[in-house]
């Protein structure tokens, strides 16, 4: 991804409490917004405001988040006591932690680097002669677990990642640092997603680049005062699942047992040598530089590959499966995207095996009853960048660095349709609330809407001038026009790219321009009304399009082009009263919509007002009165 060095929002007035990780801020913080970028956006129903920021600490260092991109979760807990949350057992020692150790050495472990690491326990690591070992994440220190008596158990948060820390913040208070912080020292959170129907109280996922998967208690964390992970279980330990331990712990004795003392004892036997024939002096160095320059060239191969192979373990995206009771879906970088039951020892015997043709679909199921991850799901060839299931959890879409969409029947492990990007990569996608619609959006600076009734692109989205990286429906906006049947015909949806723009678009499927067949030699002709009636034949199931012709799809433009931040944007939210984005870089601005800013403003000075009186404890909970908004 194209990212370049942009400024940065400065906090003043911060104040960070190191023995409990619980940030404070001392001075009022509003809506403080970088020059040259306006507060606010117009659409046809009124003005979207800027109403207040979050982001990470100000004395994050910048070095420290490494080449992980924030990613954002909206999580809400509801008004119940805290359910006892099952413990995992303490993890073994790993034979793999010494590999990791002397690749990490390797690698490098300057600043910069950590996105190359991995997480040790519950995300803290102890290096003893640079071997670290993973320590128990079943329990917590004496330090960690004492209660926070100010949480009262409910509240809408924001989750997220910046660098090697989960952060989470209080949506509904303006304070712009975060209430929460969760360290892991050896690796980098990269994707998160929460589940608010969690029967155990397990509500929150969390995977890593090194390939580790964690389920916590959200209510759990918030509660404890610590910066680490309390109640957790832990799974796909140490990438276990990949199957690229045997080959990186080969690579890595290849180089540390045989290249180096091979290239020692030949230099000092060259050198040996010289001293006895000086005439040969000359003939020794020469083989003694092709020699080193051959080693060079090998010890730079290994490297790639072992870099590669490490790469291939990153946690790409994670989604708990809706009704599934427990079972979600962890998608990563080399293609393949495995299912787990939440109830389920991560620990068990959980090989696969090995994928025959890189280019096809294929499901493996795990050999005992006892596994976990339950099935293996290998996609395609190079990295799955997103996943998202339908609201009913009938469908899941996955987009990849192969720039297709795949659309799967996730009941019956059965591909459906899916199709080709324009040019390179999808990096995104989202489902409309009914599943009729899919949004991508990719390395084409295009957003495409893709029908499942004609399993194929019905339209193209032009106005960005850079990468799309997140796609959003607006099932919040009320839709002014509805068919004989009740049904929506136009919808809201919203998308944000490395052009730090956010776009808002309205698709009225009834008055799209659809293009008809394309005469033999001749152009496309072309009609208004249904789409669903002029393609000649719906797609045969199972079906991957190839990319289409410019010509041959119909353009929307957007209603609104809004510069939100100075950094490339990753990510949007759309609530009931407001508007999120999120950049790279760990910052977001909430846009709340017309008619909310002012009653929520008021609102929150009664609560505030009201707290004050009562204990002069802090709410972490500021209640926002609904949207009267309607289009």
């Amino acid at each position: 991804m194209r990212c370049d060095d942009r400024s940065h929002v400065t906090l003043h007035g911060t104040k960070m409490n190191t023995s409990n990780g619980i940030m404070t801020q001392s001075s009022s913080s509003g809506a403080t917004q970088s020059p040259g970028l306006k507060t606010y956006f117009k659409t046809p129903e009124g003005r979207y405001k800027l109403q207040y920021e979050k982001t990470h600490p100000s004395g994050l260092l910048h070095y420290a988040h490494g080449k992980t991109v924030t990613q954002v979760t909206l999580a809400h807990l509801k008004d119940k006591p805290a359910p006892s949350t099952p413990t995992a057992s303490s993890s073994s020692f790993s034979a793999s932690s010494g590999v990791r150790s002397a690749a990490a050495r390797l690698l490098g472990g300057s600043n910069g680097s950590r996105a190359l690491s991995f997480v040790g326990g519950n995300g803290s690591s102890k290096n003893n002669g640079g071997n670290s070992r993973i320590g128990s994440i079943g329990t917590s220190s004496t330090s960690s677990s004492m209660a926070n008596p100010n949480f009262d158990g409910k509240g809408t948060y924001l989750i997220f990642n910046v660098g090697d820390a989960i952060f989470i913040s209080d949506l509904n208070s303006q304070d712009k640092d975060p209430i929460k912080s969760i360290h892991f020292s050896n690796s980098n959170p990269v994707c998160h997603a929460f589940d608010q129907d969690s029967k155990d109280g397990h509500d929150l996922l969390i995977g890593l680049n090194s390939g580790d998967v964690y389920s916590v208690s959200l209510r759990q964390q918030l509660q404890d005062v610590g910066k680490k992970l309390v109640g957790a279980l832990h799974y796909n330990k140490d990438g276990s699942v990949n199957n690229r331990q045997d080959m990186i712990i080969l690579i890595l004795l290849l180089f540390d047992t045989t290249m180096i003392p091979r290239l020692s004892h030949f230099l000092v036997n060259s050198e040996v040598r010289s001293l006895k024939i000086p005439s040969s002096y000359e003939r020794c160095c020469s083989a003694a530089a092709r020699y080193f320059s051959a080693f060079l060239v090998v010890a730079s191969l290994l490297m790639l590959v072992a870099v590669s192979l490490l790469l291939d373990l990153r946690c790409t995206c994670i989604a708990w499966v809706p009704g599934g009771d427990g079972a979600f879906v962890v998608s990563h970088s080399d293609g393949n995207l495995y299912v787990y039951e939440k109830n389920k020892d991560g620990a068990g015997d959980s090989s696969f095996p090995v994928v025959k043709d890189q280019t096809q679909f294929s499901v493996a199921h795990a050999r005992y009853s006892k596994s976990n991850p339950i099935a293996r799901w290998h996609i395609c060839q190079g990295s799955i960048n997103s996943i998202s299931f339908s609201m009913d959890g009938a469908y899941l879409a996955t987009v990849g660095r192969d720039g297709y969409l795949r659309v799967f029947d996730y009941s019956k492990e059965q591909l459906i349709c899916g199709g080709k990007s324009y040019y390179g990569a999808l990096l995104c996608c989202a489902w409309s609330m009914d599943g009729k619609y899919i949004l991508t959006g990719g390395e084409d600076d295009l957003v495409q809407v893709w029908s499942m009734e004609d399993r194929k692109v019905v339209a193209w989205g032009e106005g960005h001038g850079s990468w799309v990286s997140g796609v959003a429906f607006d099932s919040y906006w009320s839709s002014p026009n509805s068919n004989d049947n009740g049904e929506t015909v136009m919808y809201r949806f919203g998308s944000v790219g490395q052009d730090t723009q956010l776009l808002l678009w309205d698709l009225e499927m009834d008055e799209i321009v659809v293009p008809l067949r394309r005469p033999a030699g001749g152009s496309p002709t072309y009609s208004t009304g249904s789409q669903s009636s002029h393609w000649d034949n719906v797609v045969p199931l199972g079906t991957l399009q190839p990319a289409p012709s410019m010509r041959d799809v119909p353009k929307i433009s957007p209603l609104v082009a809004h510069r939100v931040h100075t950094e490339p944007l990753s990510g949007l939210i759309f609530t009931q009263e407001s508007v999120l984005t999120a950049c790279r870089e760990g910052h977001i601005k909430v846009w709340m919509r017309p008619g909310v800013a002012a009653d929520t403003q008021s609102t929150n000075s009664e609560n505030l007002l009201a707290t004050s009186l009562k204990d002069n404890k802090p709410s972490l909970s500021t209640k926002i009165t609904n949207s009267p908004y309607k289009q």
